[in-house]
């Protein structure tokens, strides 16, 4: 075999050691007692103990560098589970699966997720970054309603729009962690989580 793609190789494996390293870095900070305060470019490369600009090669900037931490946390999270939901035949239970599934993801990481979207709070890079993966969110939730509604009725006095938009507060990672509060794991509020949003479905009021 020739030396050459050995050594592509290795460089990668290098590569990958390297971004992998300072997105545990990251994470570790987020869940440092510093939390937000102590979250910067510059402190993810001395957490990770490479250069600055190592940071800004392997992610092009600090947006890069969330969206890869975002990526991560999904892939951690079992994000990739949401195919499941839409191959339910039955619009209650594509919902059903959908928050088991998200209430999962938000468990996964909590402390991580609820840092990152309190930096979403204070910074515009970072606010435009979890906005976008919110809107993915409504986006999946658009079409499990046009599905159900494709069976039924919408509830009178309730457009689409006004559907989606309580089920995606019911879905958020702030309703899940003020629901379980310090003490229960998220997965414990599914079933009222579900509840709820077969409320609002059937009734247009989240009762």
């Amino acid at each position: 075999m020739s030396p050459r793609p050995y050594r592509l190789g290795q460089r990668q494996a290098a590569t990958e050691q390297t971004r992998n390293r300072i997105l545990i870095a990251a994470r570790e900070l987020l869940m440092s007692d510093e939390g937000i305060s102590g979250f910067s470019i510059d402190a993810v490369a001395r957490q990770a103990d490479v250069a600055r600009m190592t940071v800004y090669h392997q992610f092009g900037s600090k947006t890069g560098l969330l969206e890869a931490l975002c990526d991560s946390l999904a892939t951690s999270g079992g994000m990739e589970q949401l195919a499941s939901a839409f191959r339910q035949a039955d619009p209650f239970d594509a919902l059903d699966t959908y928050i088991a599934v998200f209430a999962r993801f938000w468990q996964a990481d909590r402390l991580v997720t609820r840092r990152l979207r309190g930096l979403a709070a204070l910074d515009p890079e970072f606010e435009q970054v979890i906005r976008a993966r919110d809107e993915r969110r409504r986006k999946g939730l658009h079409v499990l309603v046009q599905r159900f509604e494709e069976r039924q009725s919408p509830p009178a006095l309730q457009t689409h729009e006004d559907i989606v938009n309580m089920l995606y507060t019911l879905l958020s990672f702030e309703c899940f962690d003020t629901l379980a509060g310090p003490a229960r794991p998220v997965e414990e509020v599914v079933p009222a989580i579900q509840r709820l949003a077969r409320a609002a479905l059937v009734s247009g009021k989240a009762m």
